[in-house]
């Protein structure tokens, strides 16, 4: 399971790449002469934004985008996936806002984690969408919407909701689309579980536990596995290293897809200490796999930098430190979350890294092989980062100042930057018909 399947990956070969991670196919078997004519011949010519489904199908043609979701807002801009980044739509993500509330203000509990969500990770605000991805057909957007404690099908014509599926607990969080784009993975952050869900129907196929507090998800393997990363509370301020044994269990959990059982648990504080690194935090933040999946990399609450480990021989083989911004508190409780840095993608040759300095206040791109950073581009609180449609650019949400801003990763300086709603959080590439336009009503 976990040994490399690419060896001419680490030489630089191009690999395929999806929205966060890149995976290698297998090796295609050859079909006769006369079935590849026969499906040359139904086959429409495609290109890297539009996507022409077989027409007997009845299916729209898609163009390729990116959502950004708007946190505060509760709502999601739809964007080009490259170029201009020019803005396409919007789309209301809480178009059943009273319903919500009501069914929160008539129940106790549910009403002490709503305020404590506005007070805690909200920053003093509703979050009201966390992730997002688009249903295989592109007729309808999947959001996580924390405050709510849910999972929502959005209809892309209509702005309607098509399904609604709500979490255990009190707080939905990060999600991860299946390479097939059939499932979705979402985190339960109260209730230490990732509900997997059909992403056309909302049912529920499967449930795993996690550590305290699941965050991130990623299918690795073409889907075969689920890696779930659990950070601990980082909501408290209990943030002196002394006090570190307060944030709960955090590890990575890593499952088979299909039968939900436990295959692999990665206790990182023990790779750490084994590395050297008593000093840094175990909670895994962000993440990004090489092309080949041989190495994770990934950064840690309270530290500047990010951390490799190889898979294969499960160490951690080296770690990055970034610049610090002198204008940066020290006070580790006035970090968002304890996160010092929170984002990272990675270049589909797996060349470079792509690194949000949230609390510092840049991103910058650096070189895998020499770990040597880039210019410092200066950006507003940038919470995440990703990968844009034609691969060219390190694309990253601006919490602070309410855009998305492109970084060329060959040069590594900004190229634009995009207004967007409040609060930006995660991107992520999507599909949308190709006449697309935004429902009529935004609520």
């Amino acid at each position: 399971m976990f040994e490399s399947k690419n060896p001419h990956a680490e030489s630089g070969a191009s690999a395929p790449r999806t929205t966060e991670t890149a995976y290698v196919p297998r090796r295609k078997r050859r079909l006769p002469l006369a079935a590849a004519l026969a499906i040359l011949a139904a086959v429409t010519t495609t290109s890297a934004s539009a996507v022409e489904p077989n027409p007997a199908q009845g299916a729209a043609a898609l163009q390729e985008v990116m959502f950004v979701g708007n946190n505060w807002d509760g709502t999601a801009d739809v964007i080009e996936s490259s170029g201009t980044f020019a803005k396409l739509g919007r789309i209301n993500v809480i178009p059943d806002k009273r319903k919500r509330l009501a069914e929160i203000y008539a129940n106790p509990v549910k009403l002490i984690y709503f305020l404590g969500i506005r007070n805690g990770p909200g920053e003093g605000h509703d979050q009201f969408v966390d992730d997002m991805y688009s249903t295989p057909d592109g007729t309808a957007m999947v959001v996580s919407r924390p405050s709510f404690a849910d999972v929502v099908s959005i209809d892309l014509a209509t702005g309607n909701i098509k399904w609604r599926f709500p979490v255990s607990g009190y707080r939905s969080d990060h999600m991860a689309v299946s390479p097939d784009g059939k499932r979705v993975a979402v985190s339960a952050s109260t209730s230490n579980t990732v509900h997997v869900l059909d992403i056309t129907t909302g049912k529920e196929v499967g449930s795993f536990a996690t550590g305290d507090k699941p965050h991130e998800n990623v299918f690795t393997e073409g889907g075969k596995y689920i890696w779930n990363m659990a950070i601990g509370d980082v909501n408290t301020d209990t943030d002196a290293p002394f006090l570190d044994w307060t944030k709960g269990d955090r590890k990575i959990t890593v499952v088979d897809a299909e039968t939900f059982k436990e295959v692999k648990v990665i206790d990182m504080r023990d790779r750490l200490d084994a590395f050297g690194r008593k000093d840094l935090n175990d909670a895994v933040r962000p993440v990004a796999f090489t092309p080949d999946e041989s190495r994770l990399y990934f950064q840690v609450s309270f530290f500047n930098g990010f951390l490799e480990y190889d898979v294969a021989s499960d160490k951690i083989t080296r770690v990055k430190t970034l610049p610090k911004n002198p204008n940066t508190s020290e006070d580790r409780t006035t970090w968002v979350n304890d996160s010092r840095h929170h984002g990272m993608s990675m270049s589909p040759r797996g060349d470079k890294l792509c690194i949000a300095g949230t609390m510092d206040d840049y991103a910058t791109i650096v070189d895998r092989a020499t770990l040597r950073e880039g210019p410092l581009v200066t950006a507003s609180k940038p919470y995440w980062a990703t990968v844009s449609g034609d691969g060219k650019s390190c694309v990253i949400s601006e919490s602070g100042s309410d855009q998305v801003t492109a970084i060329d990763f060959t040069t590594g300086k900004k190229t634009v930057s995009v207004p967007v709603g409040d609060h930006p959080q995660r991107v992520r590439i999507a599909h949308v018909p190709t006449d697309w336009t935004s429902p009529a009503t935004l609520g």
